[in-house]
């Protein structure tokens, strides 16, 4: 299983939110650039970056951090705010491995369908954020009315083969995952699953790798000291 250690940034700072909410983000590194580098030092090969100002109100204002990340050599995911052909060229020519597609992916499935079509399935995905089973778009504000499985097959449809899962509910909570929504998704599609929120310890991702996910997103608990990201990158297998 993959470890994808995250990096979530607004204005320019390194900040975390509680399950998803503008109203308690707070910083939690000075830098991107010594963060990502100390997630390399213990061995993580990728890492999840999330532009919340992208994700928020559309406008790419970390794009120099980002760029200056990608230059270390680290595969790098990036969401937030993708909306377009125009954003994705955007992401992949700051230096992007793979590019999430969150809210656009609800609104206007051609675009997804035609993202795969581009750049090929390895380098989309689609996150599907979830709040009781229901989807959620807008940066979690807005209830799209959707089953996230009957979403996740509908993305499977489109030619989609990576998944990113959030239980908002646990997003930032250090409470553990949301173990029996991923299981379901699993059963659900042959999709790659990645687990992200509510990882609070190397025992979780044990299990998360135990239940055969492709990756899982570690935010919260590396900043807080919970999780020894050397050894969940080793437990978690080649990277």
């Amino acid at each position: 299983m993959l470890i994808f250690p995250a990096i979530d940034l607004k204005d320019g700072r390194v900040v975390r939110l509680c399950k998803g909410s503008f109203d308690t983000v707070h910083q939690v590194a000075d830098s991107s650039l010594e963060t990502a580098r100390a997630f390399s030092a213990a061995g993580a090969r990728y890492l999840h970056m999330v532009d919340l100002d992208g994700a928020k109100d559309g406008v790419r204002k970390n794009a120099a951090a980002v760029r200056a990340v990608a230059d270390l050599g680290l595969k790098i995911e990036l969401g937030g705010g993708i909306r377009s052909m125009a954003d994705l060229e955007a992401v992949f020519a700051l230096g992007a491995w793979r590019a999430v597609i969150g809210s656009a992916a609800v609104s206007d499935p051609d675009f997804v369908r035609e993202a795969v079509q581009n750049y090929g399935p390895e380098r989309i995905a689609v996150g599907i954020d979830a709040r009781d089973g229901q989807v959620r778009t807008a940066g979690w504000v807005e209830n799209a009315g959707l089953d996230y499985l009957a979403f996740a097959r509908r993305m499977e449809a489109l030619g989609v083969r990576h998944l990113i899962f959030t239980d908002i509910d646990t997003d930032g909570m250090l409470s553990g995952p949301a173990f029996g929504r991923l299981e379901a998704l699993q059963n659900a599609v042959s999709c790659a699953v990645t687990a992200s929120g509510g990882v609070s310890s190397n025992a979780d991702l044990r299990r998360l790798r135990d239940m055969g996910l492709y990756a899982a997103i570690v935010g919260k608990a590396w900043y807080a000291g919970a999780v020894d990201l050397a050894q969940a990158v080793r437990e978690g297998g080649p990277q």
